[in-house]
């Protein structure tokens, strides 16, 4: 799983409305160019590969008053808010992927209604646990990590790994049933993308040569 696709979408499903560059901006202020693959030429390739999929509605839009070039405006579609949401939830239950999908994920949790969140959250711990199992059973000597020499570190890293993913969905599924947060249907949620126009403190300063403000 890509998450660029379920970056992208969800930038674009938050703004309602959006061209490449706010779309662009607001992975750069969530700091996603440092932590996934978001850089601008994966986000512009995005956005014109998914409106060929139809997840994405591109709007053409008039040339600037100033005289600048049209620009594309982009609009979710049906297609892609289902898109989207699937994305969500495969990226919630599946422990065994990149950080980035983990984090985009988490990012958009709230968009989820609060019990199925935690739900969610539930199956995550349900398969880490079942895959522990199935490595101590599957790998694992009699004699413990120790018995493979320096290859049982190995063990050792994903067994640890393994139980501070569990420990961490546990504590956040804890804070959801505690009324922690705006989910879905629950309010006006926390949004984090900028205004047209607002300055980005977290900007590269680099320009793609199709974007206008």
């Amino acid at each position: 799983m890509s998450a660029i696709r379920l970056l992208v979408l969800g930038a674009v499903r938050q703004h309602g409305r959006a061209h490449g560059y706010q779309v662009r901006n607001d992975l750069e202020y969530w700091g996603a160019h440092e932590w996934s693959n978001a850089k601008p030429g994966s986000i512009y390739h995005a956005l014109k590969q998914m409106a060929k999929q139809g997840l994405l509605y591109a709007h053409e839009t008039a040339p600037s008053t100033a005289g600048g070039p049209p620009r594309t405006e982009y609009e979710i579609t049906e297609a892609g808010n289902a898109e989207f949401h699937a994305l969500l939830r495969a990226a919630l239950v599946d422990y065994d992927l990149k950080m980035d999908v983990k984090t985009a994920a988490v990012g958009f949790i709230v968009d989820l209604p609060r019990q199925e969140a935690a739900e969610l959250l539930r199956e995550r711990v349900r398969r880490i646990e079942e895959w522990r199992a199935t490595v101590a059973g599957d790998y694992l000597p009699e004699g413990g990590p120790e018995a493979l020499g320096h290859i049982g570190q190995i063990m050792r890293l994903w067994d640890r790994t393994a139980d501070a993913e569990a420990a961490w969905a546990r504590e956040l599924i804890e804070q959801i049933e505690s009324g922690a947060y705006t989910f879905r249907g629950e309010g006006e949620p926390f949004v984090g993308v900028l205004a047209d126009g607002e300055e980005n403190p977290y900007a590269t300063g680099e320009r793609h040569p199709g974007d206008t403000r």
